[in-house]
């Protein structure tokens, strides 16, 4: 690539150049050698190119993940134990190409604004006490059919002022910017299939980087698919797809022609790339001494809690809350860094034990699933051998595990590993509190609970009723509890991990985690409208929507709805509309 063709394919970007390596065997040194350099030749022609040519490589891209898409799909369900021809293979069209092809479709839509006003265009901006508070979502026609009912906000960090936020906003985008040629080393999550390609897209389009993918083992199969998908990135030199596990990842961010890494994975690895292992991995952490210089930011996951507000929940309430709470487990067999880990209740809540018993009911109707992720029967036995009282609820497919409940665990217990430890597998936990005060009370026992006590800081959710908040304490309480919760993604009445689904908002931790203790990770993704200072995202939806959201997993046409959506994205199509709104209506 050179600054005055910047898009033009060079000799390396051949369809036979795709990958490094192959889901079957790891990239070798000297291919990961040649990658980077190929990338490091191509970096400085990215920087070169026009808001035009962006948008014309984007309009490519749409159409190049949307063939893909059926493919990836079926591959991803398949890797999982999932029939593709069943209801539940739309769990994978959803989270895969759907999700791609959004955030696609977000990032057009934002160089476009950049392009005919100078920066991006959220819905609102404004200033809520020493804070900025943007608009995120409803941004579109897509999000109002799609989203309709949900609202998401992004708080941006206290002091930074509405001029301050705007300056900085896509800041990469303005005339007197000076981008900085470099290469990202994204090493790929391998529980959601979007993530990573999601994560090179922000690399590219907000940070001006071009990248070099590894796949992680666990989905490597998907590599082809995403490579026909990125077809337009290889080929123009933007992106190498690179397959391996640990020792690839270790000479990618040990590289020296790198300029950058993100990560989406365990804090584990993300210390291991930072401070190395062993006694000088002690030694260099307690110095606060990286053994790497380049910035990396990261998503990491945490046990993510979920606030259960006492009220005067009827029996529909439970029901849908109930289904809620078991989807943020069931979804993706529970290999999601934002399933619900903890259910906080109040003790002398009358309705305890009857969401409970809701909850139970829901896992025991979900679908059995296969743990496909490595290391899931380790970490289940690590739970239920610390609990006599864990309940294993519904059968179990072979290669499987039943989806379970730890119900009544000690809240004062606090090196329980509930309350420690992300558990990525079919488990989910409840504590109660017994403050013997108000509800208001609860609320704040709740978060210092959350705040003090639980692993992590990226995702926490709130359920309270209506007319709970017709309660003008209960609802001060809970804006409280909002503003206090040390999370990334808040939800109020929404599973907080709904806000990755929207994908215009900034995804990641809470602001402000040091690498000497990295908690749920730093830095932002997805993030379409490019802001900047983000400190969380608030996102909130109706108590009992009319209609089964499609994320529950009692929704019966997801194989049906989400090939549509993703068709959604190429254009509001009045029969495609019709067609989904078909589909969602008897969901």
């Amino acid at each position: 690539m050179t600054a005055t063709t910047p898009l033009e394919p060079g000799g390396a970007g051949s369809p036979t150049a795709a990958t490094v390596g192959t889901p079957q065997r790891d990239a070798t040194t000297a291919e990961v050698d040649q990658a980077v350099a190929t990338l490091t030749a191509s970096a400085p022609g990215w920087c070169a190119t026009t808001i035009t040519e962006r948008l014309a490589l984007l309009e490519q891209l749409q159409r190049t993940t949307h063939a893909a898409g059926a493919g990836w799909a079926r591959s991803a369900a398949e890797a999982k134990g999932i029939d593709p021809d069943s209801e539940l293979s739309g769990e994978d069209w959803g989270t895969g190409p759907y999700f791609v092809l959004r955030n696609l479709q977000l990032l057009h839509a934002t160089l476009t604004d950049i392009a005919a006003t100078g920066r991006p265009q959220p819905p609102a901006m404004r200033t809520e006490g020493a804070r900025v508070v943007v608009d995120v979502v409803p941004g579109d026609r897509l999000d109002r059919v799609v989203h309709s009912g949900l609202t998401a906000e992004a708080w941006l960090t206290p002091g930074v002022t509405l001029d301050q936020a705007r300056e900085r906003m896509g800041r990469s985008y303005r005339i007197d910017h000076v981008r900085e040629p470099g290469v990202a080393v994204v090493l790929g999550a391998g529980n959601v299939s979007s993530i990573g390609p999601m994560d090179a897209l922000y690399q590219l389009f907000a940070l001006d980087r071009v990248v070099a993918l590894k796949m992680n083992p666990v989905n490597a199969h998907l590599g082809p698919h995403i490579a026909a998908a990125f077809a337009p990135l290889i080929e123009a030199d933007l992106v190498r797809i690179i397959h391996g596990g640990a020792a690839v990842g270790r000479m990618l961010t040990e590289h020296p022609d790198i300029a950058g890494i993100h990560i989406t994975g365990s804090d584990r690895t993300h210390d291991a790339i930072v401070f190395g292992t062993g006694e000088e991995a002690i030694q260099r952490r307690a110095e606060g001494r990286p053994r790497i210089e380049v910035p990396i930011t990261s998503e990491l996951g945490d046990v993510s809690p979920v606030i259960v507000v006492p009220g005067p929940w009827t029996d529909r309430d439970l029901a849908f809350q109930g289904d809620h709470i078991a989807s943020m487990l069931v979804n993706n067999a529970g290999f999601n860094c934002v399933a619900g880990d903890v259910i906080i209740q109040h003790r002398s809540w009358a309705k305890r034990p009857d969401l409970l018993d809701a909850v139970r009911d829901s896992l025991r109707r979900a679908t059995p699933r296969r743990f496909y992720y490595p290391g899931a029967e380790d970490r289940y036995e690590l739970f239920v051998s610390a609990h006599r009282q864990a309940e294993q609820l519904g059968a179990a497919v072979e290669g499987g595990l039943p989806f379970t409940l730890i119900p009544d665990v000690d809240p004062d217990a606090t090196d329980d590993v509930v309350f420690t430890t992300e558990s990525f597998c079919g488990v989910i936990s409840e504590t109660a509190l017994d403050t013997p005060r108000s509800v208001p009370a609860f609320i704040e026992e709740a978060v210092r609970l959350c705040n003090d006590q639980l692993w992590g800081n990226l995702s926490a959710t709130l359920l309270v009723h209506p007319r709970s908040l017709a309660d003008p304490e209960v609802a001060a309480a809970v804006e409280r509890a909002v503003e206090q919760l040390h999370y990334g993604s808040v939800g109020v009445n929404l599973w907080a991990g709904i806000n990755f689904l929207f994908v215009s908002t900034p995804w990641g931790a809470y602001a402000g985690n040091e690498l000497t203790d990295i908690q749920s990770g730093s830095g932002t993704a997805h993030n379409t409208f490019l802001l900047e200072d983000v400190e969380k995202t608030v996102i909130r939806g109706p108590w009992r929507p009319p209609l089964t959201p499609p994320w529950l997993h009692t929704h019966s046409r997801m194989d049906r709805l989400s090939p549509r959506l993703a068709d959604l994205t190429l254009g509001l199509q009045p029969r495609t509309l019709a067609t989904m709104a078909w589909h969602a209506l008897r969901g």
